[in-house]
């Protein structure tokens, strides 16, 4: 067990390195590989969740730490395990499998080596949330980025090239933030450790706070930037609905990413016992948010493509957990980490359904071989309605299936009762409800919370009159199980978190708690021993 911290990185890269040995007619070897693969890690990451909360250390919640070449802190490289990162990892190896089972149904033989990109995203996604030090952030990064770059020109057509290019050219300026912000950082601090960091940061000189706050606001950009946060979010929708099915849906974790680190940061850099730098940027993240909240609103509304209206409902997203995480709090914090998972599941299965909605209206076109949308400004599958009478027509199967997850997904974006959507938004307001004083910002978010529920069931119920439930002349097309399981299995997990919301709001309390007590990372970092110590 206590190699279970670096086996979500270790594993898919291994696996990687195998695919590599086999060229593309081993399709069936490859898809067998990939998918063990992605199902080993759910297990993984669910024992990690386990190991973490409830496992055989002493104290429960206390963090795992894994050193790199069994160099100690702060001079070694370090892996950390505590129930944040250990959720993160679960929650992206949730979406991986069910994406990679989607996409063998035939997105993966759009374009070569499918498989191993998809799992070297993976792996640098995992890595993402649970390194310990900065600089490794950015390695794990840039790993994450050059999978997706493959990933998202993965395939054929016009559009696709042309968003692919602007995201290729979009996250190397962001890579060079990143190095810029963490040199500044380094030079005022002299580690890049996160809990040295943590440590550090209280003793340092006035006359350096500025230069270290410059850092980190130069370093917040390239998070806020992967977060899809407004005025940096324009290459976000359209990059995503020109992203394959199966990879629109997985790189749902992507933007994230950006909200994990810049909340992992905040709590241990800027918290409350951080000497100058306490509550450094809490005020730009709420109204980053807010702002990003009304663009991703109105780009739902205005916007004619389901593909339009999940990449804005990422935006949405995003804006509601970084404008909660400025507020604070461990009440708001708990019920920002149930909205996380919940919004990431459903908008996952939102992507997975949106290509069989728009097969069944006939918005496709053939690329290859491989059925890929058509990206216009409005819907083409629907047919002027005819005077006759519809009573006692049968819906036929693939309608019925795919109205029902189509309808699930809706309840669930829209926030609607009794499903975890709604708990998770219900959870929000109950918390800043919870205060003594309301602030005027804390009014604010309610406001745009059900502003923007309302937008997304106005346009989504507008997308299924039109795609599912005008009559067509067309007979509905085949829908095979690989298509079908997957998104399922996705909206079966909204159904579980609804089912069993209170312990897994106990869980997200006690996450909650831990981000707010910095000084038990901080031991657990600085005070991990070595394995021949361990062992005396």
């Amino acid at each position: 067990m206590h190699h279970l911290v670096i086996a979500p990185i270790v594993l898919p890269m291994f696996v990687c390195a195998v695919l590599l040995a086999f060229d593309e007619r081993r399709r069936t070897l490859k898809r067998l590989l990939s998918l063990g693969t992605a199902a080993t890690l759910v297990v993984i990451s669910a024992a990690l969740v386990w190991e973490v909360d409830a496992g055989r250390s002493a104290l429960p919640g206390t963090p795992h730490v894994y050193l790199l070449g069994n160099w100690p802190a702060p001079f070694g490289i370090v892996l950390v395990a505590d129930r944040l990162s250990a959720l993160m990892v679960l929650l992206t190896s949730v979406l991986g499998f069910t994406a990679l089972f989607y996409a063998i149904a035939r997105w993966d033989r759009s374009g070569p080596r499918f498989h191993v990109l998809f799992l070297l995203l993976l792996a640098g996604v995992n890595g993402a949330f649970l390194t310990g030090d900065v600089f490794n952030l950015f390695v794990f990064f840039e790993v994450l980025l050059a999978a997706s770059y493959g990933l998202i020109l993965h395939g054929a057509g016009e559009e696709r090239t042309r968003a692919s290019l602007h995201y290729i050219t979009i996250n190397i300026a962001t890579s060079l933030l990143f190095l810029i912000g963490v040199a500044m950082i380094y030079a005022v601090t002299g580690t890049l450790n996160m809990a040295e960091l943590a440590t550090r940061i209280t003793s340092v000189p006035a006359a350096d706070l500025m230069l270290l706050e410059a850092g980190a606001a130069i370093l917040g950009i390239a998070f806020l930037l992967k977060a899809g946060i407004w005025p940096l979010s324009f290459w976000l929708p359209r990059t995503y609905a020109a992203a394959a099915p199966p990879v629109a849906a997985v790189f749902a974790i992507m933007t994230k990413v950006g909200i994990y680190v810049i909340l992992r940061l905040s709590s241990l850099l800027f918290g409350e016992t951080s000497g100058g730098a306490a509550g450094f940027a809490d005020d730009w993240l709420i109204w980053a948010g807010f702002a990003t909240m009304i663009y991703g609103t109105l780009g739902i509304l205005a916007t004619r493509k389901l593909t339009g209206v999940a990449g804005h409902y990422v935006m949405v997203s995003s804006g509601t957990l970084l404008a909660a995480i400025g507020m604070g709090g461990e009440l708001l914090m708990a019920a920002l980490l149930f909205y996380l998972v919940s919004s990431t599941l459903a908008v996952s299965a939102l992507y997975l359904i949106i290509e069989p909605v728009e097969r069944n209206a006939g918005e496709d076109d053939m690329i290859e071989g491989i059925a890929e949308p058509v990206f216009d400004d409005e819907y083409t599958g629907a047919v002027e309605e005819e005077e006759e009478n519809e009573i006692g027509v049968v819906i036929p199967g693939t309608i019925a299936i795919l109205g029902g997850g189509f309808i699930f997904c809706t309840l669930l974006l829209a926030g609607l009762p009794p499903l975890s959507g709604f708990i998770a938004k219900f959870a929000i307001v109950d918390a800043l409800f919870g205060s003594a004083a309301i602030s005027p910002t804390a009014w604010i978010l309610i406001t745009l919370i059900i502003a923007s529920g309302l937008a997304t069931l106005i346009s989504m119920t507008r997308a299924g009159i039109d795609l599912l439930w005008t009559p067509s002349e067309d007979s509905p097309p085949s829908l095979s199980v690989i298509e079908v399981a997957p998104i399922g299995l996705l909206l079966a997990a909204c159904l579980a978190l609804m089912v069993l919301a209170g312990p897994v709001y106990l869980y997200m309390e006690g996450t909650a708690a831990a981000l707010a007590d910095r000084s038990t990372y901080i031991g657990a970092v600085r005070g991990a021993p070595r394995v021949g110590e361990a062992t005396r």
